[in-house]
């Protein structure tokens, strides 16, 4: 159930997010330092520069949002939810923060809750594909639980296992070759809309 459970979690995708739309241009700087900071591996640094900067202004979004993303990196997986979930409650029209929660608690095997936070990305913005994707991603991993436990329930029943090998081919098969792991870096920071992660 482990690799079933690990395949699935490399097909549901962090997104980066570039905000800095929102504010002045001079900010640009910072929230490049710490990107290129953590890209270089230097992760410490990278919390320590976000951190200094979310003293001076705690309600920037994008300097947030680049600290969930440093604390994922980091292995802290439950700072960086509750950084995600802090992001939902002050800005819930923003979808990517919704997506990334969704990843980080999927990977803590919390499915209804990933797929509560992925309804609520779509409903802030019905046309954000990698959330869509996402929870067609989620709904397919629900089905595979659900033909499975249908199973065990009646083992004769033959119309259950066509139904399991089909979505464990979905799941595992390569459906979506351009599928990005769960440890994808954050994309160029440029002055544009948010954009889903590129491949390391």
């Amino acid at each position: 159930m482990n690799d079933a459970r690990t395949l699935f979690l490399t097909t549901l995708r962090m997104v980066s997010l570039a905000l800095a739309f929102w504010l002045p241009a001079a900010h640009a700087d910072v929230y490049t330092d710490v990107m290129q900071t953590m890209r270089s591996g230097q992760l410490e640094q990278a919390a320590s520069q976000a951190d200094t900067y979310l003293l001076n202004t705690p309600g920037d979004p994008q300097m947030q949002f680049l600290k969930g993303l440093i604390q994922r990196d980091q292995g802290k997986t439950d700072a960086a939810i509750a950084t995600f979930t802090a992001m939902t409650q002050a800005f819930p029209e923003l979808p990517e923060p919704y997506n990334n929660l969704a990843v980080l608690l999927a990977s803590q095997n919390q499915i209804d809750k990933a797929r509560e936070a992925l309804e609520l990305a779509v409903r802030a913005n019905p046309d954000y594909a990698t959330a869509q994707e996402n929870l067609g991603d989620l709904y397919a991993k629900l089905a595979s639980l659900a033909y499975v436990r249908a199973l065990q329930l009646e083992p004769g029943n033959a119309a259950l296992a066509p139904k399991l090998a089909l979505i464990r081919q979905l799941l595992t098969g390569g459906a979506k070759p351009n599928a990005q792991p769960l440890t994808s870096s954050p994309s160029n920071p440029s002055l544009q809309a948010p954009a889903p992660a590129t491949k390391p």
